[in-house]
């Protein structure tokens, strides 16, 4: 078994590395591939986030160069300036159910952080906060949502065997249109947007979603940056998550929640488009973009990926209305008969307590893990 570095001038490394997830889930119908021209982005020395860290891309391969694992070891430096930190981030980990192959990649994955000062691995994590974090422990037989991580059921033990140690749980919810909110509880989250003086302008064109962008990220990094472990977004943050959502977008599931003219609440929602996405084997062209985009339009499932609120505004009953504001989206729009509510973090008890008054049947649950070397 040979483990190596990716050189960015090796395209069959390269090619390498990007394919050997679909050989490895090619029998797991679960499985959601990447969109294979987002994915190559990362090996491109203009890609956004190498303007503020650095990554390493390993491969383990055998003796007849078969790709036996990958990973990535990502050096956010914006990351540990905010974290007074010394964290190496691990991403895109894949592997053969084989520990012999895990250890020798992390193995080489630890030797690269210390050769850069580095003393803590934190993972899985990727480049941008629209990577999906965390391992899957539970809920393996669900498909995961667009950009929420999936991996084999060993992957957990290997965590473990490895010396890593759990940092947070994310729990992940589903409901239908035949779910029940106490009528108490939208009474009470109408009550608090009166007395509050809260409204949210109803988006319809994509041209006002682009138009709320600004506040968007005002919004998120007064409300989650911190809280998330996520260094504070920047227009380019923005900008490249906006061009990778935008054009799948439904801006009426995209909501900012205002009060005396100032974004205090928000909401992301878009279409679950992770079945075109299979068939077309993450391939945007020639037609796979059309397939995308049509499967925009008729999937009857939504994905929330992003809720918060104002700190203040949460002991006050804010996240009330957030929740008010799924139920509207759900029972409104004619097209949407389910909602996957993605990656409640465990610590955020007030929002799962809150959750707790509406039935939601939490089938995933996905990983946070750490280790310092």
């Amino acid at each position: 078994m040979n483990i190596k570095y990716i050189q960015t001038n090796d395209r069959h490394s390269r090619n390498a590395f990007l394919k050997f997830p679909f050989e490895l889930y090619k029998n797991t119908p679960q499985w959601v591939p990447p969109i294979r021209m987002e994915m190559r982005k990362i090996f491109k020395q203009n890609y956004t986030f190498y303007k503020h860290g650095e990554a390493a891309f390993l491969i383990a391969e055998n003796n007849n160069g078969e790709v036996l694992g990958r990973l990535a070891m990502i050096n956010n430096h914006r990351y540990n300036q905010t974290h007074q930190s010394k964290t190496t981030h691990f991403y895109y980990f894949e592997g053969i159910n084989d520990f012999n192959v895990v250890k020798a990649l992390f193995s080489y994955g630890f030797d690269w952080a210390k050769s850069r000062g580095l003393n803590h691995i934190l993972g899985p994590r990727g480049f941008t906060i629209l990577d999906g974090f965390g391992m899957l422990i539970k809920g393996f037989e669900y498909q995961p949502a667009f950009g929420q991580a999936y991996n084999p059921s060993y992957y957990p033990e290997f965590m473990d065997a490895l010396g890593f140690t759990k940092v947070s749980d994310v729990f992940s919810g589903r409901i239908d249109r035949s779910v029940q909110f106490p009528e108490k509880f939208l009474k009470a989250a109408r009550l608090v947007e009166k007395r509050l003086g809260f409204y949210s302008p109803r988006l319809q064109t994509k041209a006002e979603l682009r138009g709320i962008i600004e506040d968007f990220k005002l919004l998120y990094n007064n409300s989650l940056s911190g809280p998330s472990g996520n260094p504070p977004l920047t227009d380019a943050d923005v900008n490249n998550m906006a061009s990778q959502l935008l054009w799948i977008a439904d801006p009426r599931l995209v909501k900012l929640i205002y009060k005396d003219g100032e974004p205090v609440g928000w909401m992301m929602a878009y279409p679950d488009v992770g079945s075109a996405i299979q068939r077309t084997k993450g391939r945007l062209f020639p037609f796979g973009w059309l397939r995308i985009w049509l499967e925009s339009k008729r999937t009857n499932w939504i994905d929330f990926n992003g809720i918060g609120i104002l700190d203040r505004y949460q002991r006050l009953g804010g996240t009330a209305i957030l929740y008010n504001e799924i139920y509207k989206s759900l029972m409104e729009i004619d097209q949407y008969n389910y909602v996957e509510i993605l990656q409640f973090r465990e610590e955020n008890t007030r929002s799962l307590l809150e959750s707790a008054n509406v039935d939601i049947d939490f089938h995933k649950t996905h990983r946070l893990y750490e280790k310092y070397i």
